[in-house]
């Protein structure tokens, strides 16, 4: 069995990396059961959609402090991180409503989900390190997928109690990391470098091409999981127009957020051609564009507003693993590890007060609180325009 996994090690990390991060959104994917029956509103979304993301980056920027994931093998750190978030996240099931332990067993999810994201893309580079940028589109294409992951679960288990998919979520979790565990760490670790990660990391921002590359990121990450956030909520919304139950809800939720995988693996197949920065400014114009124009399409058919989100869904993401290739491109060779780290903990915060406004402001904007996105793809668009492409 172990000999098999190792000899097809990326399709075993993508996998396991979809199952890991399915514990992400799980919440939202039985969001509208879970809610009708607690008698939760939107702005309870937003908090423990909020306590996941913090705790995400209070996990990754200890792991970067601690040297944790260089002091012990991946493979373990994403076996534990997998089991203590699966329990995190069954745990929550008996606590659902009751504030402030729902949110604390959420932050610990986004605790564990540290161990489980960033370790993925270790592992890659520990097993194929020849094909570490086709790969990462793979894994970013999967961590969209296993954000997606929840809400298909909530459409095949339609009719039962809403703790059913979140349950499923933390036994694919655990599988997850079993799958990792039996690979192992791989045969080509990268070396850790002398220093506080920290510091070389926001060394790289003297660059001003980093700094270009990390505005462009940042403005995308102010998008990303808000709108992943808004997604339910916006389908929701056609479905009623359409006087259309809410058994849908799911398996149109899946599909937009889902279809971004395929935004991720496309994106990186155009990349190879016409490079990452054509592709992460096209990105950014065209999920840009809906951001502006959708609010202002209100009243036209539901199934068009339903196709843009799909569109949407495509171009959101698809710029995330371009953005990746080119700060590691960019930054300097010895702390390309402490380079991303620091970019994904800034743009993992900036998703707090997209997140807390977005979902905060939904049920007094309703459609419009997308104009709240706007700034995300603008900032990120400009930014990335400045300096020159290294050659």
């Amino acid at each position: 069995m172990i000999g098999l996994l190792r000899r097809y090690p990326l399709p075993v990390i993508v996998l396991a990396q979809l199952f890991g991060t399915s514990l992400w959104f799980s919440i939202n994917g039985v969001w509208l059961s879970l809610a009708g029956e607690l008698g939760l509103a939107e702005s309870d979304l937003g908090r423990l959609t909020l306590s996941v993301q913090a705790g995400f980056i209070v996990g990754t920027l200890a792991l970067a402090v601690t040297r944790l994931a260089d002091r012990f093998g991946a493979s373990r750190i994403f076996l534990v991180s997998s089991i203590l978030g699966a329990l995190a996240n069954a745990g929550f099931v008996l606590v659902a409503g009751a504030f402030p332990v729902d949110s604390l067993l959420r932050f610990g999810t986004g605790l564990c989900l540290a161990g489980i994201y960033p370790l993925g893309m270790k592992l890659v580079i520990a097993w194929t390190p020849k094909y570490a940028g086709a790969a990462l589109a793979w894994l970013v294409g999967m961590l969209t997928l296993g954000t997606a992951l929840p809400h298909l679960m909530r459409g095949a288990t339609s009719g039962l109690p809403w703790e059913w998919p979140l349950l499923a979520a933390s036994v694919l979790a655990l599988a997850g990391g079993l799958l990792v565990f039996m690979l192992g760490d791989g045969p080509h670790l990268p070396k850790a470098n002398g220093g506080l990660p920290i510091t070389q990391g926001l060394a790289a921002l003297r660059i001003p091409r980093f700094r270009a590359v990390a505005g462009g990121y940042f403005g995308h990450m102010w998008e990303l999981y808000a709108f992943w956030t808004l997604v339910p909520l916006l389908i929701g919304r056609e479905l009623q127009r359409l006087g259309q139950d809410e058994a849908l809800l799911p398996w149109l939720s899946f599909a937009v957020i889902g279809i971004g995988a395929a935004g991720c693996i496309g994106g990186g197949r155009l990349s190879r051609t016409l490079g990452s920065e054509w592709v992460a400014r096209r990105a950014l114009m065209i999920s840009g564009g809906l951001c502006l124009i959708y609010p202002w399409m209100n009243n036209l058919p539901p199934e068009l507003l339903i196709a843009l989100l799909l569109v949407w869904g495509i171009t959101v993401i698809a710029d995330s693993p371009q953005f990746s290739a080119l700060a590691a491109a960019t930054a300097p060779k010895e702390t390309v590890g402490s380079s991303l780290a620091v970019m994904n903990a800034v743009g993992f915060g900036l998703t707090l007060p997209a997140i807390w406004l977005t979902s905060g402001l939904w049920s007094a904007w309703g459609i419009w609180v997308a104009l709240l996105l706007l700034p995300g793809p603008v900032f990120g668009w400009l930014s990335l325009g400045r300096g020159k492409a290294p050659a």
